[in-house]
């Protein structure tokens, strides 16, 4: 088991997670939850892939990624049928900081393996490209995630969420240089996931303009 795959099916099964729950909260049913789980999962690499001309986009030419996905969908959905007492609002700040822990792994297993693979793609002189599909594949995603499910896309308002992956992007693209490849895709990782929790725990936000009062 290769440590490329070890952390694509950790961001996998995170991202497949949080977008089974964002569509359980939403009172999708068995098939919704499905379709979010496995796009959240899944969608981000296939923009990237499409980018990259990479046709078929990797997750149709090795199906084992939206299997894994699907699998995740179904326990997770399964456990909340069973027993919907998980969704009431006493165990909504426990699913808050599932949902973020979710989401930064995810966040940063694919944030720095978009930007490997368009590295390995023929692509290694264009840093800039690397750097914005790493963050593609990190946050397409979710954002197809929130569109679909009818919310603001999480990127755009919550806890420097892009703003972490891109920094883990620029990282991963510029060390991998200095250091041996699979070090530089952990330290990548681990530094989007860092920034997340810190983000989180003492509400970074990036400034906003404040509208005035009607």
């Amino acid at each position: 088991m290769t440590l490329q795959f070890m952390i694509e099916a950790i961001g996998t099964v995170a991202f497949a997670s949080s977008g089974a729950m964002v569509a359980i909260r939403k009172r999708l049913d068995l098939f919704g939850v499905l379709v979010l789980g496995v796009t959240t999962a899944v969608g981000g690499g296939i923009i990237r892939d499409v980018i990259l001309q990479i046709t078929p986009p990797g997750s149709f030419q090795t199906p084992v990624y939206i299997g894994m996905a699907a699998v995740t969908v179904g326990i997770i959905f399964l456990i909340a049928y069973l027993h919907p007492y998980f969704l009431d609002m006493r165990f909504l700040e426990g699913y808050e900081k599932l949902m973020n822990v979710l989401d930064a792994i995810g966040l940063g297993a694919f944030t720095v393996l978009g930007a490997q693979k368009a590295l390995t793609a023929g692509y290694e002189q264009y840093k800039f490209m690397a750097i914005f599909l790493g963050v593609i594949t990190g946050v397409g995603g979710g954002l197809l995630r929130d569109m679909m499910a009818g919310i603001t896309p999480y990127i755009l308002k919550k806890h420097i969420y892009a703003c972490a992956s891109i920094v883990g992007a620029v990282f991963y693209v510029y060390v991998r240089g200095w250091i041996p490849d699979a070090w530089a895709l952990v330290l990548g990782a681990v530094l989007v996931i860092a920034m997340r929790m810190l983000a989180t725990r003492y509400r970074w936000n990036l400034p906003t303009a404040r509208m005035p009062k009607q």
